[in-house]
């Protein structure tokens, strides 16, 4: 009988929380001992596929591409094959992504230092190193908790800190971010968690 491997189904190029990831499910009937390899192309280049060294005989189903894209402004596509001793199957291509246009925002983490009537707040991202230039920004929203109107601080750059006055506010308050970023048009991640404080209470 002729032994063939079946290639791997739903091969997706997903960006997601900043990174892009190729990912895809097992054929049918793979065996257990299937590994996959990963290539990807640019527009700077449509004739040749590129190796992804971290994505060689991998027995994961994704591969994180996002630090090896040369360039973040053109459209890239990703192929995956199965191999299994000395069968492969064929690849399987992506659609294309542009990472800059297609980057999916994660919600920052909110730090808050409250001291006596200030707040500082800074946010951290979950950026790959090579995405840290690229000029992210957040939005920064404060309300008494109850309340459905929130002061806001706008396109706030990603290191810096806002500092806000709190001698006039009294009870609880609460702090909430979106990432955001300007393509073509402006993104938005969804609001993080809010982070809630007790501010000039006197007990």
């Amino acid at each position: 009988g002729h032994v063939q491997l079946l290639p791997p189904q739903n091969v997706t190029l997903l960006s997601k929380d900043f990174d892009m990831i190729l990912t895809w499910t097992p054929g049918e009937d793979s065996p257990p001992d299937v590994t996959y390899t990963v290539r990807y192309k640019s527009q700077e280049r449509m004739d040749k596929w590129i190796k992804v060294p971290h994505c060689k005989n991998i027995h994961r189903t994704s591969c994180n591409l996002t630090c090896v894209l040369p360039n973040f402004f053109v459209k890239v596509w990703a192929r995956v094959k199965a191999v299994s001793g000395r069968f492969q199957s064929p690849w399987v291509e992506s659609q294309f992504k542009e990472y800059h246009l297609d980057v999916e925002l994660a919600p920052p983490v909110l730090n808050v230092n409250v001291k006596k009537n200030l707040i500082h707040v800074s946010a951290s991202f979950p950026l790959a190193t090579c995405v840290e230039s690229l000029s992210w920004m957040y939005d920064l929203n404060l309300w008494e908790a109850g309340s459905e109107d929130k002061k806001q601080y706008e396109g706030i750059f990603r290191k810096n800190t806002v500092t806000i006055d709190t001698t006039a506010l009294r009870g609880n308050y609460c702090l909430s971010a979106r990432s955001s970023y300007q393509s073509i048009d402006f993104k938005h991640s969804k609001f993080s968690q809010p982070v809630c404080v007790l501010l000039n209470y006197k007990g």
